[in-house]
């Protein structure tokens, strides 16, 4: 299978950690969205909504979106839940992430990173802020109770929210006050097969 994707992206990020962790083979294919690649017509015949990542299947299928990426790849894996109340918490933390968490911490860190903070942008930069935090303060709630989001081992719902948070420092976001979340964060890290943002 292949997967079209930028490592520095954090919802890219999500599948490359997966893979790592379930020891999935695949071919990492990288796309320059700074460049164009996703508007180009080949690529958009394969994800009309012309975003990273998208992964195409040994029979040509494509998937994207990457929370349905991490959770068709995680199937069948201690990693997603079979029970439905606990996949439902799964996926309630994803929304959570692609709601709540991503528009502020993966944006600041866009603008920051990617655009250079440019003076046009410093007042969006800024206006992130409380809105990341409050995320975070969220995460740092459940974390003081469970060791991981949906209990006491991880799932594609931890995948999900460590793609952005463990770099939202690039974003300007402070993770002294969020205690729980940085042990969260060396857990995942201690994991077996654990792979680094590239």
């Amino acid at each position: 299978m292949k997967i079209y994707a930028d490592e520095q992206s954090g919802n890219c990020y999500k599948v490359k950690l997966l893979c790592g962790l379930l020891s999935i083979e695949h071919q990492w294919i990288h796309v320059d969205i700074l460049a164009g690649d996703t508007a180009a017509q080949d690529f958009l015949t394969k994800n009309p909504n012309g975003k990273i990542p998208l992964l195409t299947l040994d029979d040509g299928r494509h998937l994207w979106e990457s929370n349905a990426i991490i959770n068709y790849l995680a199937h069948g894996s201690a990693l997603l839940p079979s029970d439905p109340f606990l996949l439902a918490k799964v996926q309630q933390w994803q929304f959570f992430e692609q709601y709540s968490h991503e528009p502020y911490i993966a944006v600041a860190r866009f603008i920051a990173k990617y655009l250079g903070l440019p003076e046009a942008k410093k007042v969006e930069y800024e206006a992130k802020q409380a809105g990341g935090h409050k995320a975070l303060a969220v995460m740092e709630s459940q974390l003081a109770n469970t060791p991981f989001l949906v209990g006491d081992s991880i799932t594609t719902a931890d995948i999900s929210l460590y793609g952005y948070t463990h770099v939202a420092h690039e974003g300007g976001f402070d993770l002294t006050g969020y205690p729980a979340l940085q042990a969260w964060l060396l857990r995942i890290e201690a994991l077996t097969n654990y792979v680094a943002m590239g």
